[in-house]
């Protein structure tokens, strides 16, 4: 039977970014992915500098160490944003606040950066609890496990998540390499993404063009009609100028819950919940990579501190690190809204909200979806053990 000190579910950001720091602490521990890795993954596709100097990324090295064909990764110095068929803000930083990257890339760079051992293309079977271990797949021995597999991580079953009853956000999105003619067709500024959107505030969508790539789609938080709103979206793309040809394959789906609006447990004897499996999406963007990796070194940190000794007890302080680092965010704005006036009143107010450059840059963005006003999760292991 092999054995591991930890055991990580899902070799996504937040598990990587674990099991990167937790290696480097001089602890065995390997990932289980039910994928092989690169893998297609859904999602927009963006990360800020904050990501970066979190994981200590140098984008020289992440560029050029792919192969034959550099990795990709667009600097973003402006956005546009704006209501579905309304009017849109243009807002220039004038220097890289975000960079776009391909998920299938950026996700088998950090787990083959992990160091880990990797079991790929092994899905999670089976995990009983045996005295103080744990034994996945009657095969494999842990002293504790990590899930980071997203929302329908099986590790979260256990701590008695049931991702059929929660209300969790949805999305459909296609991303795709652009052909020549493609790439006239499209009105999309590289280095400006564009944000739309819904009348109701339930949601947006973004068309993101990096280099060559675009990437397209649409979440809400009403699970209601999404297809119908997708296909509104992609029509106003195109009845705008946006775009002049139709998305060439089918846009896939994905779901997440946003931290404040889940009730999954964290934290119980020998096992950790982080990313996605425990919910922690940013409520006013829904954006998961950044949360993802934070909670997955604050993960890191915890295992750490315990010293081997993973009861609940010595695992509790992860939960408290979490609402301490993310419970800032709250419920957005355009919820609290819905929750007191009518829909025509929302539509109003939040057009001509979107409308004004000073909302859109100060709120909309710096403080929605990028978070400019939180300092990077910086902590280094210094000592590896022996």
């Amino acid at each position: 039977m092999d054995a591991c000190d930890v055991l990580i579910v899902g070799g996504g950001p937040a598990g990587s970014s674990c099991a990167w720091r937790v290696r480097n602490a001089g602890l065995d521990v390997a990932i289980l992915d039910k994928q092989v890795f690169p893998r297609d993954k859904v999602c927009g596709g963006w990360i800020t500098p904050a990501v970066l100097d979190e994981l200590e990324i140098d984008l020289g090295e992440y560029v050029a160490g792919h192969g034959p064909a550099p990795r990709v990764l667009q600097p973003i110095t402006g956005f546009r944003t704006g209501c579905i068929s309304g009017r849109a803000v243009d807002t220039s930083y004038g220097v890289p606040v975000s960079y776009g990257i391909r998920r299938r890339e950026f996700d088998d760079y950090l787990l083959r950066r992990s160091g880990a051992r990797l079991i790929e293309g092994v899905a999670l079977t089976s995990l009983e609890r045996s005295g103080a271990e744990w034994i996945a797949n009657g095969s494999i021995r842990a002293q504790l496990v990590v899930g980071a597999g997203g929302h329908f991580c099986p590790v979260a079953r256990l701590t008695g998540a049931k991702s059929k009853s929660e209300t969790a956000v949805v999305a459909q999105e296609a991303e795709f390499e652009m052909d020549d003619q493609q790439q006239a067709g499209c009105s999309i500024a590289r280095e400006t993404p564009e944000l739309y959107f819904c009348a109701d505030l339930k949601g947006y969508g973004w068309c993101f063009r990096k280099q060559n790539f675009l990437n397209v789609g649409l979440g809400r938080m009403d699970q209601h009609g999404l297809s119908s709103h997708v296909a509104g979206f992609l029509n106003f793309l195109r009845s705008a100028g946006r775009l002049s040809f139709d998305i060439p394959r089918a846009m896939l789906g994905h779901a997440y819950l946003l931290f404040g609006a889940s009730t999954r447990k964290v934290v119980s004897d020998g096992l950790l919940l982080a990313g996605d499996s425990a919910g922690l999406a940013y409520s006013q963007s829904g954006e998961g990579i950044r949360p993802a990796i934070e909670s997955g070194l604050l993960a890191a940190k915890t295992i750490i501190a315990a010293e081997g000794k993973y009861s609940r007890d010595r695992l509790e302080s992860y939960g408290a690190l979490i609402a301490e680092r993310f419970g800032g965010s709250g419920a957005d704005w355009a919820t609290r809204l819905g929750q007191h006036l009518p829909p025509r009143l929302i539509n109003l107010l939040g057009q001509r909200l979107l409308s004004v450059s000073w909302f859109a840059r100060e709120v909309v963005l710096n403080r929605w979806f990028l978070h400019a006003d939180e300092a990077a999760f910086l902590e280094s292991v210094t000592e590896p053990r022996p």
